[in-house]
């Protein structure tokens, strides 16, 4: 639990490669970014829920999304693209094994900040 998270502004999240699997990282980032007190929308290979984030396989229309972050290699991202550069968020963080230069690129040609970094380790240090 984050000692600053009183004071901390709370970013809307996008995950995309939500799993229930306790084991998998995108599961690790959602329990760790509720933690946190950061309101998630997430997006899996099939419906499921982690903590209160219920999610599914559809991209839900959201608003406000600061950030997207990204479990999915970048074969498994191309249908993802336009869902989440229109959401546009202020930035996208690709996790380890979610490079994805084409995406990044994207990104940031419409002014989204592409981050090659765990989000995980972005929230320990509280640079989240």
């Amino acid at each position: 639990m984050n000692p600053n998270k009183s004071r901390m502004e709370h970013k809307k999240t996008l995950v995309i490669g939500a799993s229930e699997n306790p084991e998998r990282y995108s599961y690790k980032a959602i329990t760790m970014l509720r933690d946190y007190g950061h309101p998630v929308v997430a997006i899996g290979n099939r419906a499921g829920m982690v903590r209160d984030v219920a999610f599914s396989k559809d991209k839900p229309p959201t608003e406000s999304v600061d950030t997207g972050t990204l479990y999915l290699n970048a074969g498994n991202q191309t249908e993802y693209h336009d869902y989440i550069l229109g959401l546009n968020p202020k930035r996208i963080i690709f996790n380890p094994g979610a490079e994805n230069s084409t995406l990044a690129e994207l990104a940031a040609q419409r002014g989204i900040v592409p981050l090659e970094a765990c989000t995980l380790v972005l929230l320990r240090t509280g640079q989240y």
